[in-house]
C-alpha cells in the first residue's frame, strides 16, 4: 500500500511565528499561525486539515458501501466539523460532526443513514481517530 507523507516548518515564538504544510505530492499546501488555530483568524490549522481528511474519507467510504451494495451513489458530500478544546491536560481536539448528504437511486432514508453509519465505522481516518475524538453524524439522502 502506499505511505502519504505531508511536512510542516514553524518559525518564530508560538503567538508570533508563523507556519506552511505542504502535501508530499505539492497538490496543496497552506499557512498557518497561532491566531488561525485558536481564533477566527483567516487562515489554516492542523484541525482543519483533519476535517478534510476524515469527510473525503467517509465520502470514498460511503460510496464504496453503497456500490458494494448495489445501489451506487450519483453523489456524496460530506462536511466535518472538527472541534478543538482547552481543557485541564491542554488543547484537545474532542469532537467530529459529520454531516453528509447523498443522492442515491433506489434506497430509502433509512437505508442511507445506515450506510453512512457502516462507513463511519469503517473509514480509515474514523479508525485512527476512535477513541480520542467524539462522532457526530446526520445523514440526509437527497
Amino acid at each position: 500500500m502506499p505511505k502519504s507523507t505531508a511536512s510542516a516548518v514553524w518559525e518564530g515564538g508560538l503567538k508570533d511565528g508563523n507556519g506552511r504544510y505542504e502535501a508530499g505530492t505539492g497538490t496543496f499546501s497552506g499557512a498557518y499561525t497561532f491566531a488561525s488555530r485558536f481564533t477566527d483568524e483567516v487562515g489554516t490549522n492542523p484541525e482543519e486539515l483533519i476535517a478534510a481528511a476524515h469527510a473525503a474519507c467517509l465520502s470514498m467510504a460511503l460510496s464504496a458501501g453503497l456500490e458494494r451494495a448495489g445501489t451506487p451513489a450519483t453523489r456524496i458530500a460530506t462536511q466535518a466539523t472538527a472541534t478543538l478544546e482547552k481543557l485541564e491536560a491542554g488543547f484537545r481536539l474532542t469532537k467530529m460532526h459529520l454531516a453528509v448528504t447523498g443522492t442515491v437511486p433506489g434506497i430509502d432514508a433509512a437505508a442511507f443513514a445506515s450506510a453512512a453509519e457502516a462507513a463511519k465505522d469503517g473509514c480509515p481516518v474514523s479508525n485512527a481517530l476512535r477513541g480520542n475524538v467524539a462522532f457526530a453524524l446526520d445523514a440526509k439522502l437527497e
